[in-house]
């Protein structure tokens, strides 16, 4: 099974240049700091190398994150070390396909990397002085920038030419999946939620504690919807903490079970999440009308095909990984 950090860097090489846009938050590179940088070869595939410096680059956003997430520090060096060994797998798959590109010729012109970077400053409503601040702020110059974006578009060409140019999907496709899945579309229960948020913040014993403060009143029949708007930390707060309603299968696994067992007007316990402590509030379930056929049609098609792209993907790298010579060094 993959694990979430591979299909996060498999995205960055399979979709399309307004979703696989290099981030512009991140780390930042103060001038004046110094440290002696020692780089050493991680992996070999075939004739290329992949350098410590490149795995640490993209390491850098994940780790940080997961040691603000507020987890022990000897479970943060089991995270870390399993996002590692995936990112290692992933720069091997990347170099690969680059590989592959540099056999097939494909090319970039200056038009499409300007057209994509001015796509990204539209997406997040930046000037041109917003966005080389943005560079700046990460120690990036222009030309690197555009370097990292001519190689996103070079792999993407090259996943439309080997992978998704050979993938079909017919009318039979969508109608056998409709109604072998007639569950999916609207016979599935669907879970109206409101919810209570604290984030960790600097200090996660207080914040179980406001969170256990919260839990007490609403044991003593405090409404929810106004405990929402007085204590909770999260966006939809000034809305009573609505959220909206999900089928099951849209929750995150662990949640799914505590749903289940609530009843309309009953809520959790509290409950640890990446972010921080929740309490989920049931309001209602709903089983709305079944939707037809052509009102989900396009739909299915694209989960369909984006299936498929997935698996031949896959497929394609794994084909490429029997042929090739790798060696991995820790």
């Amino acid at each position: 099974m993959k694990t979430h950090i591979q299909q996060l860097y498999k995205k960055l090489i399979i979709v399309s240049m307004a979703a696989c846009c290099i981030s512009l938050s991140g780390p930042t590179v103060h001038q004046g700091e110094s440290a002696e940088v020692v780089d050493r070869i991680v992996a070999i595939v075939n004739e290329d190398i992949i350098l410590l410096s490149e795995l640490d680059r993209q390491l850098a956003p994940v780790k940080q994150q997961i040691r603000s997430s507020g987890v022990s520090p000897e479970e943060a060096a089991e995270r870390i070390y399993e996002v590692r060994s995936a990112l290692i797998d992933e720069l091997i798959d990347e170099t690969l396909a680059d590989q592959v590109i540099r056999e097939s010729g494909i090319r970039v012109s200056g038009g499409e990397i300007d057209a994509a970077i001015e796509q990204i400053k539209a997406i997040n409503r930046m000037t041109h002085e917003d966005f080389s601040r943005a560079l700046q702020a990460r120690g990036m110059s222009m030309d690197s920038y555009r370097e990292d974006i001519r190689q996103q578009i070079l792999r993407n060409k090259l996943i439309n030419e080997k992978v998704k140019s050979q993938i079909i999907i017919t009318d039979i496709d969508i109608r056998d999946y409709y109604e072998a899945n007639a569950e999916k579309f609207g016979i599935t229960p669907r879970y109206r939620l409101k919810n209570i948020f604290m984030p960790y913040g600097e200090d996660r014993h207080q914040a179980r504690r406001n969170m256990e403060t919260v839990l007490e009143y609403l044991e003593a029949g405090a409404s929810f919807s106004e405990m929402a708007i007085k204590h909770s930390m999260a966006p939809n707060a000034p809305d009573g903490g609505v959220l909206g309603a999900f089928a099951l299968e849209d929750l995150s696994e662990h949640l799914q079970p505590v749903m289940a067992s609530l009843e309309p007007g009953q809520f959790t316990d509290i409950i640890q999440t990446d972010m921080g402590f929740q309490i989920f509030y049931l309001d209602a379930i709903e089983s709305p009308a079944k939707q037809e056929f052509e009102t989900v049609r396009e739909k299915i098609g694209q989960q369909l095909y984006e299936q498929k792209v997935e698996e031949k993907f896959d497929q394609w790298i794994e084909a490429l990984r029997r042929s090739a010579h790798i060696r991995i060094i820790f």
